[in-house]
């Protein structure tokens, strides 16, 4: 006897059995599902895409030179001269602040970059190595992961000694590459002993070969919410050593370095030194945030549906 409510209701997905249907329409359904629950983060992206257009062609829109020292408008309010005000050395902070910001941005990138390319080989070699060495190198990893990271780098900074762009970069890359190299390692011993990577070193493939062709396909999505939430950190870093005054020196313009005159502008009580930069560093960060956080949910999708 049926129910008099029954077509009130309708059941979803009755017609698609996932027995009768194939591999692909059970995985594109899934993935469409998923993102449908992730979406894009549109305004995260459109927010990152302006900041960095401004750092790059500020040139075009910034009337002060950045490295122009006023001491007769020394701390000015923001005014129609100097619509964010200038700094405890007289600088404009509308240019400083775009300026700053091209560098930090830079500084995140090479350090990823140079941190990304040491996990992906240090990580892959592991992966592929026998137990004894694969152990040998995952202790020595684990053994920089237990050291606070902000101290790792001021030591490698002690020995180094660079207090540029490039030399803070190097050094917040060489002590950043851990976690990834983890998670690369985790990714090629999964995928080793496939049929392709076999046929590959049976054909005569070299390792380099079978990294480039085969395993680097392969963890590029996984491993990319790692190499995004880096550059985040790598922002962080120097940020935190110039906030702390032993990072970048006051005349290298950047996030950080204004930030490090925050103990003057609050003798001062000029809240606009402090504040402006604080805000676009939390808001690139906050951005930031949020696409490595899409892309760990993707990636967790994708996994899901595989």
């Amino acid at each position: 006897m049926l129910n008099p409510q029954d077509h009130l209701f309708e059941i979803i997905g009755a017609n698609q059995n996932p027995e009768t249907m194939g591999v692909k329409e059970v995985s594109q359904a899934g993935i469409l599902r998923n993102l449908r629950i992730k979406r894009f983060p549109v305004a995260a992206a459109a927010v990152l895409l302006l900041i960095i257009l401004g750092c790059v062609f500020c040139s075009l829109f910034t009337g002060e030179d950045p490295f122009r020292m006023e001491l007769t408008h020394i701390n000015a309010a923001p005014d129609r001269t100097h619509i964010f005000g200038t700094d405890t050395l007289g600088r404009d902070i509308w240019s400083i602040i775009w300026y700053g910001g091209r560098r930090s941005l830079f500084i995140g990138a090479f350090a990823t970059l140079i941190s990304t390319g040491i996990a992906v080989i240090y990580g892959s070699i592991s992966g592929l190595a026998g137990r004894a060495v694969d152990s040998v190198m995952m202790r020595f990893s684990e053994i920089l992961l237990s050291i606070p990271s902000l101290l790792l780098i001021i030591f490698v900074q002690a020995v180094i000694g660079q207090r540029n762009v490039i030399g803070i970069s190097i050094i917040i890359g060489i002590t950043g590459w851990m976690s990834v190299a983890k998670m690369v390692r985790t990714e090629v011993k999964r995928i080793r002993d496939s049929e392709y990577v076999l046929i590959s070193k049976m054909m005569g493939g070299n390792l380099l070969h079978v990294m480039r062709k085969h395993l680097a396909p392969n963890f590029a999505g996984t491993i990319m919410f790692m190499v995004v939430m880096n550059i985040r950190s790598a922002i962080v870093s120097e940020s935190t050593l110039s906030f702390l005054g032993i990072g970048l020196p006051v005349d290298i313009i950047t996030w950080g370095s204004m930030l490090s005159l925050s103990d003057k502008a609050l003798l001062t009580g000029s809240w606009w030194i402090i504040l402006i930069p604080g805000v676009f560093l939390v808001v690139t960060l906050l951005c930031v945030t949020e696409l490595g956080n899409y892309f760990r949910g993707s990636k967790s999708s994708l996994h899901g549906n595989l």
